[in-house]
Parts: C-alpha cells; sequence; structure tokens
C-alpha cells in the first residue's frame, strides 16, 4: 500500500486499494464531482479498483480569494470572459505537487488546452511510462499565462475545437493513458495491434455471423492462412491511412525510409 499526503484525511484501510508505485493522476478542478465519470467503468475502472492506478481530485475552489471564494478575474488589457488567477492555480498546484518528483519526465504536469500540443498515441505512452501526472482542467477564457511559466506546464489538445472546460478532455487523456499500463487491459497484445501502434490506422475488424444483410466475412480471414491474414490486415491499414490521413501515411513511409513524395497505388 502507498502512503501520501492529503488535504484532508482518509480511509486507508478498505476500499480501493492505492497500491505503492501504482500510476495516479491528480486532477486539478473546479467540478471533482466529474470524474472518474467514464474512467471508473470498464476494464479502466476494474484496474482502478485493483489498485494498478489512482484517481485523486483537487477542488480549486477552496483556494479562491476572498469571501466568495473568487477563482478568477477579468482579462488584462480588456475583453469579453473571466480568467483563472495565477495565485489561485499556483496555491492547488502546490497542492498537487506534494510526495511528487520535480522531474517532468517522471511526472508531467498538464494543462488541457485547445492551443496545445495535440494529444497522440507517443504522448500517451510517454505518460503511462511515468510515475503519474497532474492535470489542470481549465473554465472561462483560460489560464492566467504566468502560472503556466512558473511551474513549466505542458499544454494538450485533444482536438481543433472548443469545449466548455477541460473535464471531458482530461477523461480522455487520462484513458487514452492508463489502458497503456500493463495489466490494465488484460491482453497487452491489444495496445500493439490497435490504431497507431506503427503509426497506421486499425485495419477492418469482423466477426460472427459469417454473412450479415447480404454482406460477407472476406474469405481470407476464414482461411487459416495466418502469414496471408496478416499481409491482407497490414495491406488494409495502409489503404485506410493513405486514404483518411495522408499526414500519417507521410510519416510512416519517412519513418519506413521510404520516400513520402513518390507514393505507389495500393
Amino acid at each position: 500500500m502507498s502512503i501520501s499526503a492529503s488535504v484532508q484525511p482518509r480511509e486507508l484501510m478498505g476500499g480501493t486499494p492505492r497500491l505503492r508505485g501504482a500510476w495516479c493522476a491528480r486532477i486539478v478542478t473546479l467540478f471533482p464531482e466529474a470524474f472518474p465519470g467514464t474512467l471508473g467503468l470498464s476494464l479502466t475502472g476494474k484496474a482502478m479498483q485493483d489498485g494498478l492506478w489512482s484517481l485523486e481530485t483537487i477542488d480549486l475552489r477552496p483556494f479562491g480569494i476572498g469571501k466568495h471564494r473568487n477563482v478568477d478575474d477579468t482579462p488584462a488589457g480588456g475583453g469579453a470572459g473571466m480568467v483563472l488567477r495565477a495565485d489561485v492555480v499556483g496555491a492547488a498546484l502546490d497542492q498537487a505537487a506534494i510526495g511528487t518528483p520535480m522531474d517532468r519526465a517522471r511526472w508531467p504536469v498538464i494543462y488541457m488546452s485547445p492551443r496545445g500540443r495535440p494529444l497522440d498515441q507517443a504522448t500517451a505512452r510517454r505518460f503511462a511510462q511515468a510515475e503519474g501526472m497532474t492535470i489542470l482542467c481549465g473554465r472561462f477564457e483560460g489560464v492566467d499565462q504566468r502560472v503556466l511559466d512558473h511551474y513549466g506546464v505542458e499544454e494538450i489538445s485533444i482536438g481543433d475545437y472548443v469545449l466548455t472546460g477541460g473535464e471531458i478532455a482530461a477523461q480522455v487523456l487520462i484513458d487514452a493513458t492508463v489502458r497503456l499500463i500493463p495489466r490494465v487491459l488484460g491482453n497487452q497484445a491489444s495496445t500493439e495491434e490497435e490504431s497507431f501502434s506503427d503509426g497506421l490506422l486499425e485495419h477492418p475488424q469482423y466477426t460472427r455471423p459469417v454473412t450479415w444483410e447480404g454482406r460477407a466475412v472476406p474469405d481470407i480471414l476464414l482461411s487459416g492462412h495466418h502469414a496471408k491474414i496478416a499481409d491482407w490486415r497490414q495491406d488494409m491499414a495502409e489503404r485506410l491511412t493513405k486514404e483518411r490521413r495522408p499526414d500519417l501515411w507521410r510519416a510512416f513511409r519517412a519513418r519506413h525510409g521510404r520516400d513520402p513524395e513518390e507514393d505507389r497505388e495500393l
């Protein structure tokens, strides 16, 4: 079992175990009740119950200023909306940092932001290899830039669109990361064969019945010839990637020593 500092006392014996060395996500948010959300379901939920990973929320509101615990203020220079204050967020991040390594490679501190670096499989794999991470969920017009600079916060985006807050984005990031932790999925081969594992989209999947609504499972998948099946799946993965994600296709060709500018027909 692990022991760590917390703002309030908590039950150490019973409930969900907290195993020493287990990956941990600490979430700084105005809405701690949003968690674990979907992370508490299915395989990620079971893995959390088994102590393979843990999730802690840090409510931003108690760090607010004044009688009303204000966490935001008007933007410097004018403009619409409100901005999360540096002193408020900084105090919450100080609390989140208790007992964690200062090395950002071992414990990244992330701000979910549409202007951040796009989340991809390689990034999720990097985070899964850390000891844990702290995620700041923004609200309103964003966070005072000074706090991001001061704490060396890494900005991550889950897409080119704007959400009301960072809680949903944080759950996406955690799900993509936690499923790569050993034993979470049970079958580690699943993560090695799925989309993006080699920079390609995943091949089409089929199961029973063999024929449905006049559509049949491809004969090659019923042949029992594993080498030919592997070749078919690789070919389909390349075709789909070239068709749907030219950016990934060019990167895949370059990574494998194939000139991205001299493509071949698939």
